[in-house]
């Protein structure tokens, strides 16, 4: 596995030619390490490559990088406690986020997106908000499989934004707070004229989809960016309708918890759930609205539902204080009816990765995951643990 390290060097030279004086050595350990760059240089980012293996979306790549924004006080309070201890950095408030990048794939998909996570008064105040735009293709099946039971491929190009906003309740771990998302695309079935004329009767090909929610959320992780313990239990639910101005009216619930339970210091096991469901009383949403299941190794939309859930495992083992390799398994369902699911027809998916902690002070790991299902094969870059 040290091998890659030349490699993650390589793929930084181009953006870190003015760092001259950055070191990529970490002094306590020794290792490749990009802590010190990404505090020390006023632009400084992490280039993420993106490698795309979607089934849904075909072979393609892209880069993104990760911005991480601190204070010249913070900056110098997480290196004094990273020199401590191998951990001690990471324990910190995670600084604000900002990620941006692009990619494109063989089957005419692109995308260009920018994020932006920050929290105020000590993480009491949260916010995380993005917005994209480009042409995603991406092939679905259910609910429509009485148009073609094979699936068809849709093409979905327009704007998407999505705004959180949460309020800690007093010194609790308990989150309140809002939400809002807003799609515009323009929608074609592509090389598929039966399909595109049976969807144009039905259904609006140039929706306008926007919602207001309130969203609740328990953190006790331990930290943000890769945590080993604690747990993240997160409430959301949004109302579209054609007063905030969206073409159709829905209304969408979704829960879902991950928590970490640290077995010892080699050993961790990470239990996740998701659940979704969307109520609505037009004759037929877009494709997209549909909520599917999501599984690393599962093509998106491959199983969709007006009720979809999933439950996953993920083992990790520490080799070093750098390397890690974990497997993991899942277990998925997508019904129209709640009390239907995991009844019938039930999908899996299982893989196995390996993450490397490539800046010691932010706790920050990357890495891969290989995924397989009943359907298809997938390959993932990370940051953090995938869960």
């Amino acid at each position: 596995m040290k091998l890659l390290n030349p490699i993650i060097a390589m793929l930084l030279a181009s953006s870190c030619s003015h760092a001259l004086a950055t070191t990529y050595t970490d002094p306590v350990d020794n290792h490749f390490d990009m802590g010190d760059y990404l505090a020390e240089n006023a632009y400084g980012f992490l280039p993420v490559p993106i490698l795309i293996t979607e089934p849904a979306l075909g072979y393609g790549g892209g880069m993104m990088g990760v911005f991480l924004h601190e204070s010249d006080a913070q900056k110098k309070k997480r290196k004094q406690l990273a020199m401590q201890s191998l951990d001690g950095g990471a324990q910190l408030l995670t600084p604000a986020i900002t990620v941006a990048g692009a990619f494109g794939t063989e089957n005419g998909s692109w995308a260009a997106f920018i994020g932006h996570r920050h929290t105020w008064k000590k993480d009491s105040i949260r916010y995380l908000g993005g917005i994209g735009y480009g042409d995603i293709h991406m092939n679905f099946y259910s609910p429509f499989e009485q148009l073609e039971s094979s699936g068809f491929e849709m093409s979905m190009q327009g704007i998407g934004a999505i705004q959180k906003l949460k309020f800690r309740v007093a010194d609790t771990p308990l989150f309140l707070g809002f939400a809002q998302k807003f799609v515009a695309p323009d929608l074609a079935v592509v090389d598929s004229s039966h399909v595109d004329d049976a969807l144009q009767k039905w259904v609006n090909m140039s929706p306008v989809v926007s919602g207001l929610g309130l969203v609740a959320e328990v953190d006790t992780r331990n930290q943000f960016l890769y945590p080993t313990s604690g747990g993240d239990y997160k409430a959301e639910y949004m109302v579209f309708d054609d007063s905030i101005g969206s073409d159709y009216d829905f209304q969408t619930l979704s829960a879902q918890g991950v928590h970490y339970f640290s077995l010892n210091e080699t050993w961790n096991i990470a239990l996740q759930g998701k659940y979704n469901y969307l109520s609505t009383d037009e004759r037929l949403l877009p494709p997209p609205a549909y909520p599917d299941i999501q599984l690393r190794g599962i093509a998106r939309n491959r199983y969709q539902g007006s009720a979809t859930a999933s439950i996953e495992s993920q083992l990790t083992y520490n080799i070093t204080n750098r390397w890690s390799a974990s497997v993991f398994g899942g277990l998925g369902s997508a019904v129209e009816e709640t009390s239907e699911l995991f009844s019938d027809d039930n999908h899996y998916a299982y893989g196995m990765g390996f993450r490397y902690l490539i800046a010691r002070r932010y706790g920050m790991h990357v890495g891969i995951d290989i995924a397989k299902s009943e359907e298809d094969n997938a390959l993932y870059f990370q940051v953090g643990t995938g869960m």
